[in-house]
């Protein structure tokens, strides 16, 4: 298990599977979909072992659901296991929400309500979940664009004694931040400041769709300036966490991630440069 993965990562998706077989381009590691590549075979998996034998890589799942009132899937965290035995993950991330109640998956990830009876909850099902795969998760803030009436607590102390209390790592999804920002009207450099900076393992950049008085998060644009000075601000105060850009839709040639890529590279060399100087 390598834990000491670091530097800039891609989301490994299918158009891109013969650019890392034939080209091996300068990327650091890679991130699956768990979910693609629990499978009894075929090509997914076929190409996952090629790639894999070249680039580190993370696992990023996106049906855990771990707060829903639903019992755990024993189904679904065998396969997650047996999937992390064949890729030996640097660690294996999921959403800190919920996608469906009563056995039906709506493909959503829904957000929890921030109080003290959804922290009993989430940190019971974090503990049977961390003990049976037998290691700890990561687990990314999602994105908003309503809030609980019964929110006793902001997000960012949520996550901060969830992860304490679970004894769980969190993914820093810094557009996540940026977009709930904008539809909650938050200070978004606040939500940083107060995350425990041991506890960040790993940090998403992507893109949303702007609609004026409210953001949604698609992974279907470029990183914007904005979230782009979110994750400056984000290195300066968590250090060079080991960072990836996620692109889900209107997915480009390679290069043009690479290029990404290499813009996160600089601002965050920048970032670290800015507060070593200060």
């Amino acid at each position: 298990m390598n834990h000491a993965l670091h530097g800039f990562g891609l989301g490994l998706r299918v158009e891109h599977y013969r650019d890392f077989l034939e080209t091996r381009p300068a990327v650091d590691w890679l991130e699956v979909i768990s979910e693609n590549y629990m499978v009894p075979g075929g090509k997914p998996l076929h190409y996952l072992d090629a790639i894999r034998r070249d680039y580190p890589m993370v696992m990023h799942g996106v049906s855990l659901s771990i707060g829903s009132t639903d019992p755990l899937d024993r189904d679904y965290l065998a396969a997650l296991k047996a999937l992390a035995s064949r890729v030996d993950p640097a660690w294996i991330s999921d959403h800190l929400c919920w996608t469906g109640v009563d056995h039906q998956n709506l493909h959503d990830l829904l957000p929890m309500p921030y109080t003290e009876a959804a922290l009993r909850h989430l940190t019971e099902r974090i503990d049977q979940v961390q003990d049976y795969l037998g290691r700890q998760i990561l687990l990314e803030n999602v994105s908003s664009y309503i809030a609980f009436a019964n929110d006793e607590v902001a997000e960012w102390d949520f996550l901060s004694e969830l992860a304490q209390r679970a004894d769980c790592l969190l993914l820093l999804d810094v557009n996540n931040v940026y977009v709930s920002s904008v539809n909650h009207g938050f200070d978004p450099r606040r939500f940083i400041d107060r995350l425990p900076g041991d506890r960040v393992r790993q940090i998403h950049l992507a893109g949303h769709e702007d609609h004026g008085d409210y953001l949604i998060d698609t992974h279907d644009h470029p990183v914007c300036n904005a979230v782009w000075d979110l994750y400056a601000y984000a290195v300066e105060r968590l250090g060079q966490v080991p960072t990836m850009i996620e692109r889900d839709d209107n997915i480009p040639a390679l290069p043009e991630l690479l290029a990404e890529l290499d813009q996160a590279r600089a601002i965050a060399s920048l970032a670290v440069s800015t507060k070593v100087a200060t």
